[in-house]
């Protein structure tokens, strides 16, 4: 089942619960769906890995106007953020922890031969293809950069 049907699945199933923050979750990613599939120009449906991002970038934005509503002082705006995160998280693989993100980047590192920052480049590049949709490129750089250090 494509993730657009699993999304209206899960409306449907919020819309009989009545559960708000559920629906507006699900009616972004769906909204996020169709204007990708616009873009592109085509009918077809996104690929997997076009799925992937667009959840990542949607979590992502949840997660960095929570820190900010948190930061001035609004926390009322933040829970909802999230919240909504959590909801649009439950369509991402399950996130890979730091140590495994850690054994990884050390195999790339070996891999690649990298000994310093001048290789972040390429030890990067990899481990964000090879971490793709597992993990976030935020921590996957904090470990990168520890490791080269």
């Amino acid at each position: 089942m494509s993730l657009q049907d699993q999304v209206m699945v899960k409306m449907k199933e919020a819309m009989k619960s009545k559960d708000t923050n559920a629906l507006t979750s699900l009616r972004a990613i769906k909204s996020a769906i169709l204007l990708a599939q616009t873009e592109s120009g085509a009918k077809e449906e996104l690929s997997e890995d076009q799925e992937l991002k667009l959840l990542q970038k949607l979590v992502k934005q949840r997660k960095d106007s929570a820190a900010i509503f948190t930061e001035q002082g609004r926390d009322d705006l933040a829970q909802p953020e999230l919240d909504q995160a959590e909801v649009i998280a439950q369509f991402l693989p399950e996130q890979m922890s730091e140590e495994e993100i850690e054994k990884v980047i050390e195999d790339i590192i070996s891999q690649t031969g990298a000994e310093s920052m001048k290789d972040m480049g390429k030890v990067m590049g990899q481990a964000n293809a090879k971490l793709a949709g597992k993990a976030d490129g935020k921590t996957i750089s904090v470990i990168v950069k520890k490791k080269l250090s």
